[in-house]
């Protein structure tokens, strides 16, 4: 079996997936880049290959089952196994300006395609990799989260978030973080380590140009925990080294 990690990276074509994607190759791992669409996704691979680096792109589209079937029999026929699974991939369609609470008027159909790609489609592809994450002596599974899927900081008046009331988006994200903490159970007497990552509030499309943080340091949590050895973190929500109440 070859030392070399494997990763895959959903949503890579840009932003924080992009990023990620970067530093986890620059630091020797081989980086399948999930991408929906394919032209931004070759347009991606090409900027990361022409560097030298060593990725390969996968159109993946996180509401087609058919891609991920057609991505693990990728990855178990080349490598056989999977050592790193970043859930990046996501989306925000409720409100551009995040200033809305749109609990009691958001549309059946928007709270559905946020939940089918955020949620629904990411815990099929990560249940379809689990057997090839297992062949990993050290396999890694992080959840790109956000702090907006924090229970106990939506109810706290004071905290920061406490007016973002974002409700798809933000049920999501509180949904995938239960979804860590029983992943996380199931795996506990396994190597393999699970968590919730909040990148923190970054300049994606997503996070617009009013957020006050770099897409580089955006992806610095996702890189410690999926390069952690020994003593790592599983079943934590985590921002830059500490954890947020869940």
């Amino acid at each position: 079996m070859s030392s070399q990690k494997i990763a895959l990276v959903t949503g890579a074509n840009k932003g924080i997936g992009l990023e990620t994607s970067r530093q986890l190759a620059e630091k020797g791992v081989k980086v399948y880049m999930g991408s929906r669409d394919k032209t931004r996704g070759e347009n991606a691979f090409s900027e990361l290959r022409s560097k030298g680096l060593d990725v390969e792109l996968v159109i993946l589209d996180m509401t087609k089952r058919e891609h991920f079937v057609a991505a693990k029999e990728q990855l178990e026929t080349r490598h056989g196994r999977l050592d790193i699974l970043v859930n990046n991939a996501a989306l925000q369609i409720e409100d551009p300006t995040w200033s809305q609470n749109t609990t009691t008027t958001i549309s059946p159909d928007v709270l559905r395609e946020t939940f089918e790609v955020n949620f629904f489609g990411l815990v099929e592809l990560t249940n379809m990799l689990l057997p090839l994450i297992a062949k990993s002596d050290s396999g890694r599974i992080i959840n790109l989260t956000s702090i907006l899927g924090s229970l106990a900081l939506h109810d706290n008046p004071s905290s920061p978030i406490y007016s973002t009331k974002t409700f798809a988006y933000n049920a999501s994200k509180a949904a995938l973080n239960m979804y860590t903490i029983h992943l996380a159970y199931t795996l506990k007497d396994t190597p393999i380590r699970v968590n919730s990552a909040h990148p923190g509030w970054v300049k994606t499309d997503m996070g617009t140009d009013a957020a006050p943080m770099s897409v580089e340091d955006g992806a610095k949590t996702t890189i410690e925990l999926a390069l952690a050895n020994g003593n790592a973190p599983h079943g934590r929500y985590i921002h830059l080294g500490k954890e947020l109440p869940w």
